[in-house]
């Protein structure tokens, strides 16, 4: 018992340490952003009151920030998880999009399913289909040695136009440039359905998966021998090659699990928000702020959790600012001042790592000519 108690108290001592510095970060921002908007000939107390208001200030505006907060969960994690593996997932963006097309069309072609097995296979069906989307990339990676960073955002070009081919074609609502709805056995469930004071918010059930999600990853990747393995791939690739561990099998996994969660995220905004997918003129963005995320959470699972809310408020409350006459951009200016100052540290890290990964690599040679 008392061991288990001291695991509990280390896990969460790690936890702290790694959000630190981000938590830090955000502090630092805000008053520098609240300098500025001094500068600005406006008051800093009333604009961070009406962004707060506007993401918060009653249970429906809670609601519609959870709504949000809830995507850039999922994509968050997409993009922490393969950089636990030394990967760069720019492409969840892509597999967000595959993620939304396969849930619709499996939410609008399978009527007659109950309920619960509709819901549960549309949200497979969207996370089998990111987690294949991204595993193509982390298959080229692992068999010819090609970037995942080039791979993936050519990867998010494919993906919108072979959703907006899709959209326009077999899932194609006639004469509109949108798709079928979902079927209503493939809706989630929302809380408006239950509960009076979210009447006029979209909040579904999809915060409650997207949380447990982040806890179900936080634990493969720290308290599992395949966790333990991607994140010693990440960490040194000749060093954990040297010691047994299959390094290319680990980089398509750590893909393609980043991969489910960004399709899963498509999945629910599908048969939790939208219902349907439209043709898209541009990408949609929630797998670029899914990188925000992660960078702001130092790719930690439970950090995402954080880091994903502090977006989505700032996201929704910046509309309430513009209202009180401060530029909406103030918000756009405390977003890039926190990654400025998470990146930094980032970078540092990243620089840090590589030095140690050369000199490992210098003493593995050393060690053979012997």
């Amino acid at each position: 018992m008392e061991s288990r108690m001291d695991e509990i108290k280390s896990t969460l001592r790690n936890t702290i340490k790694e959000i630190l510095y981000p938590l830090t970060a955000i502090i630092v921002s805000f008053i520098v952003g609240g300098i500025l908007v001094y500068a600005f000939g406006n008051n800093p107390f009333a604009a961070y009151k009406a962004l707060f208001l506007g993401a918060l200030g009653d249970l429906n505006k809670l609601g519609e920030t959870l709504v949000t907060t809830t995507t850039l969960i999922l994509t968050g994690l997409s993009v922490a998880f393969a950089y636990r593996c030394g990967l760069f997932n720019i492409g969840a963006e892509g597999q967000y999009i595959m993620g939304s097309v396969a849930a619709v069309w499996v939410g609008w072609a399978f009527q007659g399913l109950p309920s619960i097995l509709h819901v549960t296979i549309t949200l497979l069906a969207g996370a089998l289909a990111g987690g294949i989307w991204a595993g193509i990339v982390g298959w080229l990676k692992a068999k010819v040695g090609s970037h995942e960073v080039i791979n993936s955002i050519m990867m998010n070009y494919i993906a919108m136009n072979l959703s907006n081919y899709l959209i326009m074609t077999a899932l194609n609502e006639p004469g509109k440039a949108f798709s079928y709805e979902v079927a209503p056995t493939a809706k989630l469930w929302r809380f408006a359905e239950s509960f009076e004071q979210f009447k006029y918010s979209r909040l579904h059930i999809g915060i409650i998966i997207a949380i447990i999600i982040a806890f179900i990853a936080y634990y493969l990747l720290n308290k599992t021998i395949t966790g333990y393995e991607i994140r010693a791939v990440g960490f040194n690739p000749s060093a954990s090659e040297y010691g047994g561990i299959n390094v290319k099998r680990n980089i398509v996994l750590a893909m393609v699990i980043s991969g489910l969660f960004s399709g899963l995220a498509g999945g629910i905004q599908t048969a939790g928000v939208q219902y349907r997918v439209n043709n898209l003129f541009g990408l949609t963005g929630y797998g670029f702020d899914g990188i925000s995320v992660a960078l702001v959470a130092n790719n930690n699972p439970i950090g995402v959790l954080l880091s994903a809310f502090l977006f989505g408020v700032l996201q929704k409350g910046g509309p309430m600012m513009q209202i009180e006459g401060i530029p909406k951009e103030v918000v756009g200016i405390i977003q890039g001042i926190i990654l400025l100052f998470v990146a930094s540290n980032f970078v540092r890290i990243t620089v840090q790592r590589y030095k140690e990964n050369k000199e490992i690599k210098s003493y593995m040679k050393k060690e053979e000519v012997k």
